[in-house]
């Protein structure tokens, strides 16, 4: 028999691999790293668990098959680009996980001890089976509306209605009295399936008034839900990996989420409450919008834009979401490489929240291989952009629109921006002049030293690049 200390002992080392790999994660050099030890911490707290006497492996094996296929079958066919969408369902998929196990445990416990179970287990195992219900419900449809809304099955737009936030108080204090009314009653299995129920509503109405702009945001907060429904569920059941963990993803998730708010200037508040977006598209002149601003977008042809690449002799590529929809990294990297050989300095500006979830432009030009010491946080390359010849703007909108600095009357007036505007020349790849995820038109586009080159981005680079070599 394996002794419970022998198997604590294993989730220690599990926990300090997996702390070691999140302080791994923090730079793009060592993430891969990161990775790796985060893995084996995982297979040991998979086997110490599979240690513990009298389960049952028939139905272990099947659900390792099943993960194992599901998995698999993901990790060959998603997209790099669908990265921010398979975030979403391994977030939902955690909280589902940790509300399905915390209702077996209850139905467990109930039978054996009825309306004793309280006494038997205790008050706090019982708080917090109830909270790990709650919470995983609530971070399961919240993530499925997530990705239902980055995929585009739902829409974009914050879908509001009259009274909502209203709505969404009643339910939860309406959950908050059941919880306690099973804390008084555990065998009323009734009102306890009702408190799933309820928190499954709760997570679609938390996230429907939430617009695609702040998707980066709500899927670190979503993160940061499944591992606090985590850690409950560890709790609930003694298990101390699972304490470690939860708590683990739960505050890196919160802390990360606080990153993103003020990468954007807003309150959490704000970004679950405010409906940013909603109205933004019908702004007019008066509220701010481009129709004030000076000038007029100017359309360039590929030969022009590549007269003023050849001519340059520092570039700063800033990437956006355009860049993942259209593909266009790896093209992004050979027009890099070849300007590098060419004797121009070429760097990467990463702001925050570019792209649709925390890190998006990172992790995609890491697929591409491009050089980690090319890439630079915002605030780490901010201050170099009026010294730069030339500023590649690839599918970003909000994250350079100069409105953030200028315009008070702008929505996102305050917005921590790239300042893209400040480079001798601006040369932005764009589909369309349709607007970004905040809904208002961009600035940047009208200004002098801006050349606009409309087209697929991975399209537009691939002709530059041609046209270089040429």
């Amino acid at each position: 028999m394996i002794s419970q200390n022998f198997i604590n002992l294993v989730y220690l080392i599990s926990a300090v691999l997996f702390m070691l790999g999140l302080k791994k994660l923090s730079s793009p050099a060592t993430a891969r790293l990161g990775n790796k030890l985060s893995m084996l911490g995982m297979g040991l707290a998979i086997v110490a668990t599979l240690l513990v006497p009298g389960l049952s492996f028939k139905l272990i094996i099947i659900g390792i098959i099943i993960g194992t296929l599901i998995g698999g079958f993901a990790a060959v066919k998603v997209r790099m680009t669908s990265m921010p969408e398979m975030v979403a369902l391994f977030n939902g998929c955690g909280g589902a996980a940790s509300a399905l196990v915390a209702i077996a445990e209850f139905q467990l416990k109930g039978g054996e001890f009825g309306a004793n179970m309280v006494a038997q287990i205790g008050s706090f195992s019982m708080i917090t089976l109830l909270l790990s219900v709650i919470i995983g419900g609530l971070t399961f449809t919240g993530s499925v509306i997530a990705y239902a809304k980055l995929q585009g099955i739902v829409s974009g737009q914050p879908i509001t209605y009259k009274g909502q936030q209203l709505v969404n108080a009643i339910i939860l204090i309406g959950t908050a009295v059941l919880g306690y009314m099973v804390y008084q009653d555990p065998t009323n299995l009734t009102l306890f399936y009702i408190i799933g129920g309820l928190s499954l509503v709760l997570g679609v109405l938390s996230v429907i008034p939430i617009g695609g702009a702040d998707m980066p945001v709500v899927i670190s907060l979503l993160n940061s839900y499944s591992g606090l429904a985590v850690s409950m569920t560890g709790f609930a059941l003694g298990n101390n990996a699972l304490i470690i963990v939860g708590s683990l993803v739960g505050a890196s998730g919160l802390f990360l989420t606080k990153i993103m708010c003020d990468a954007m200037n807003r309150s959490l508040a704000n970004v679950l409450f405010g409906a940013f977006g909603a109205v933004a598209k019908n702004t007019d002149a008066a509220d701010g919008g481009a129709e004030e601003a000076a000038g007029s977008v100017k359309g360039y042809e590929v030969e022009d834009v590549s007269t003023v690449l050849e001519n340059a002799s520092s570039l700063i590529i800033v990437p956006g979401y355009g860049m993942a929809a259209a593909q266009a990294q790896h093209a992004v990297r050979e027009l890099a490489d070849y300007l590098d050989e060419e004797g121009v300095e070429v760097r990467y500006a990463i702001h925050p929240v570019a792209g649709r979830m925390p890190g998006h432009m990172n992790v995609l030009l890491a697929e591409a291989d491009v050089s980690y010491d090319q890439l630079f946080a915002m605030d780490d390359i901010n201050d170099d952009f009026d010294g730069t010849d030339v500023a590649l703007v690839i599918g970003a909108n909000d994250v350079v629109n100069p409105a953030a600095k200028d315009n008070k009357n702008s929505p996102i007036y305050g917005m921590p921006v790239l300042s893209v505007a400040e480079a001798q020349t601006v040369i932005v790849l764009k589909r369309s002049m349709k607007p970004g995820f905040a809904g208002i038109e961009n600035e940047l586009f009208l200004k002098d030293n801006t050349m606009m080159l409309f087209g697929d981005a991975k399209a537009s680079i691939q002709a530059l690049l041609a046209q270089l070599k040429s």
